[in-house]
């Protein structure tokens, strides 16, 4: 197995345990029309780990790489709501907080690579 899927499941794996862990500061992302935000926090946090765990065996990595681009789909809009309200998140800078923008698809690109 390469060394850049261990990685991404890895780095999956953990995003998702933070999420369970730490729900609050993902719940202090989520754009205000959006219900449920401990709900969804928990549910993106139980998807990362899915994914996360679907990369490492080869049967399930072409599920991995749809889900996980799935996953970065549905949590994008949080990133443009920070984007957007940089006055809610003064301590990241807002050049930061636009670089996240790119760093997603840099991301989704990553997961493509790791599960050809």
């Amino acid at each position: 197995m390469s060394a850049s899927r261990r990685l991404l499941a890895a780095f999956w794996i953990a995003a998702g345990v933070n999420h369970l862990v730490n729900p609050r500061i993902y719940e202090s992302i989520m754009p205000d029309y959006l219900p449920a935000h401990r709900e969804l926090v928990l549910a993106s946090g139980v998807a990362e780990i899915i994914g996360g765990a679907a990369v490492m065996p080869a049967g399930t990595r072409r599920f991995a790489r749809w889900w996980l681009l799935g996953v970065l789909a549905a949590v994008y809009p949080a990133n443009i709501h920070m984007t957007l309200h940089p006055e809610r998140y003064e301590r990241i800078p807002p050049l930061a907080l636009w670089a996240r923008l790119p760093l997603q698809f840099l991301c989704a690109w990553w997961v493509w690579r790791a599960t050809e």
